[in-house]
């Protein structure tokens, strides 16, 4: 929990950005919106995937923008987040928080989102919290 704290007040200090993996168009509505980012070392807060794109690629920016001081939310398209569904799984920090949206292509599948089982199992079928 120590470890929380830093980012925690890191993000209530100064807004963080939001980095975005997913396909092209989604990618592009997002920077249309204002999104997009390059920092100093001229590295970009969103990766395009396509049918080029290696699963170690999606698997390294993924953790390239977890590891970030200035992202504070990621999101990344489902079918994506699918191609690294164990390194998704892995992440327990809120912050960057992880939040997966559907593609064109792609629609959403709530069985497959990580925060949403998590939450799932924390709220029980009741409706009652369950102890963290």
């Amino acid at each position: 929990m120590a470890d929380d704290a830093p980012q925690a007040s890191r993000a209530a200090a100064e807004p963080g950005l939001i980095a975005v993996i997913a396909d092209e168009d989604t990618v592009t509505g997002f920077l249309l919106a204002g999104v997009g980012n390059v920092d100093a070392r001229r590295k970009p807060n969103f990766l395009i995937v396509d049918s080029k794109t290696s699963v170690q690629t999606i698997e390294a920016t993924f953790k390239e923008f977890t590891h970030r001081e200035d992202v504070s939310i990621l999101l990344i398209s489902q079918y994506i987040a699918d191609m690294i569904r164990t390194v998704v799984n892995d992440w327990t920090k809120p912050i960057p928080a992880i939040l997966e949206i559907p593609s064109k292509e792609h629609p959403y599948d709530m069985s497959q989102d990580s925060i949403l089982m998590r939450v799932s199992h924390l709220i029980g079928a009741d409706g009652s919290v369950a102890a963290i």
